[in-house]
């Protein structure tokens, strides 16, 4: 009798613990945890913080200065060439790669060729691809090959590409990704800050993309930037401003969506963020009429009853700040940028319909995918364009200003210098790209601030690496550094600087 009771209780006993350990999964998980991501959330991130971090100057103000559109202000002259590793743009743009290749390596891994993910993952690497270009311009050849691989595949020492071997992998990952667009596949919708999932959009932005691939590397690389530029022009492109890549911005209630301009003004007073003496006075002698919607007039003008506009120096010495009087200089305009009414709220562009206008003039010029009678058009598109975007909202361009919309007895490289200069206006609070662009192009003429700081007075031409990766990963970072002309420093040029 006890051996059948034993047994009994055995069998007992073994089937709660199979029941235990079946059901084991199921109630050691908390039912509100997160076990899938979403791959729309790290998409709206990624899209957000890339475009933001443009408006951003870290450390103090140096992009924007260093292309002369801000000055840094009178209390502090963050304009000078003081060399330092800018760890924040290194690390900002090395998460936002490891979190977007997370949608490819991870979250919709096998789906390549499913509609429920086929789509989303070429959206996410065209994303991904417009990181990449924008960091490789920034500092030249970065570990590339070896990084972004996935969790399973961490390589915290990897090697530095060649920034020509970079172009190369992106344009042919371009392409790619481009094939891989497919009208009604699964797509993002609203969680797409760009297009909510218009692949017909995203189609256009994709070769504009690529369109601006191929005319970074036009002085080092003509034969491949004439092929990727003629392919691209061959294909739709952004076609009006309603194609503009943009993150939607908000000035009510908090300030963790405002246009990053405005955050310039949000940390402390207006006054700190003077405009550069180039730019307004590009600004007062084209009778530029995004001027006053740009520019505050001088305290001291609007008190004598004539209101005036004057930009101060870059990279001035102590001498010369001690004899600045602030009121006489231009303050960006408060109440375009430090207006929290302001309705509707600056969008922050990250690809633009201008942008595109212009190189597509630029490539005309060169008879890439059309003709150098056509250059003049897509420059007049450009101009137009980026005086309707916001905040400038002008259509009609005035009759003072058409002078410059002209080519007419023009040199090709005045055509070009024309070009690069309403680029380099159409770019201020894109201080990246306006820094990539102009040391690209080479235009407009900008000449260095007095104060010599760590580059003998010359305007930098690149950033330098992070000092923690200079530290981390020091056999690669040095045998990278030793590829520069001038070592890691501002006045090294990167592979495709040749201009």
């Amino acid at each position: 009798m006890k051996n059948i009771i034993k047994s009994i209780l055995l069998t007992g006993t073994v089937c709660l613990v199979q029941a235990c350990t079946g059901d084991f999964e199921k109630i050691n998980t908390p039912p509100t945890s997160v076990t899938t991501i979403d791959p729309g959330l790290i998409l709206s991130k990624v899209q957000k913080d890339a475009a933001f971090s443009e408006g951003y100057e870290y450390p103090n103000n140096q992009y924007g200065s260093w292309i002369q559109h801000w000055a840094g202000g009178v209390l502090i002259s963050s304009s000078r060439y003081i060399e330092q590793s800018d760890n924040g743009a290194w690390e900002s743009h090395y998460t936002l790669l490891r979190n977007i290749s997370q949608i490819r390596s991870s979250i919709l891994k096998g789906k390549e060729n499913d509609p429920t993910g086929r789509t989303k993952l070429a959206i996410a690497k065209i994303v991904e691809i417009s990181v990449w270009q924008r960091l490789t311009d920034l500092f030249g050849d970065v570990p590339y090959s070896q990084t972004a691989l996935g969790s399973d595949d961490v390589n915290t020492k990897p090697v530095f590409d060649s920034q020509e071997s970079i172009y190369k992998s992106l344009i042919t990952e371009l392409d790619a990704a481009m094939s891989q667009l497919t009208a009604g596949d699964v797509s993002y919708g609203n969680a797409d800050f760009y297009y909510k999932g218009d692949i017909t959009k995203w189609k256009k932005y994709a070769n504009s993309l690529k369109l601006r691939l191929g005319m970074r590397i036009r002085y080092a690389n003509p034969s491949l930037a004439q092929k990727t530029v003629t392919e691209a022009m061959g294909q739709p492109l952004l076609a009006s401003n309603s194609d503009d890549a943009a993150i939607p911005t908000y000035n009510n209630a908090t300030n963790a969506n405002v246009h990053p301009v405005l955050n310039h003004f949000l940390a402390g007073s207006p006054d700190l963020k003077y405009l550069a003496d180039a730019f307004v006075t590009k600004l007062v002698t084209t009778g530029d009429p995004r001027l006053p919607r740009i520019a505050q007039p001088s305290v001291n003008s609007v008190k004598a009853g004539s209101p005036a506009y004057k930009g101060i120096g870059v990279a001035l010495t102590d001498a010369i700040l001690k004899t600045i009087i602030k009121d006489d200089y231009s303050t960006a305009s408060t109440a375009t940028f430090f207006n929290r009414d302001y309705s509707p709220a600056i969008p922050c562009i990250a690809m633009s319909y201008a942008d595109i206008s212009f190189y597509k003039a630029e490539a005309a010029l060169e008879g890439w995918g059309a003709t150098e009678a056509d250059a003049e058009g897509f420059y007049q598109a450009g101009v137009k364009a980026a005086l309707a975007q916001a905040p400038y909202n002008i259509t009609t361009v005035p009759a003072a200003f058409e002078k410059e919309l002209s080519f007419t007895g023009l040199t090709k490289e005045q055509k070009l210098e024309k070009i690069g200069t309403q680029k380099w206006i159409q770019l201020f609070g894109r201080s990246y790209e306006a820094f990539i662009e102009w040391r690209r192009m080479g235009y407009p003429t900008l000449k260095a601030g007095p104060f010599a700081g760590s580059t003998n007075g010359t305007i930098p031409r690149r950033t330098i690496y992070s000092s923690r990766e200079a530290l981390l990963n020091k056999d690669n970072y040095q045998q990278a550094v030793a590829r520069l002309s001038n070592g890691d420093s501002y006045v090294s040029k990167i592979w495709w600087d040749k201009k």
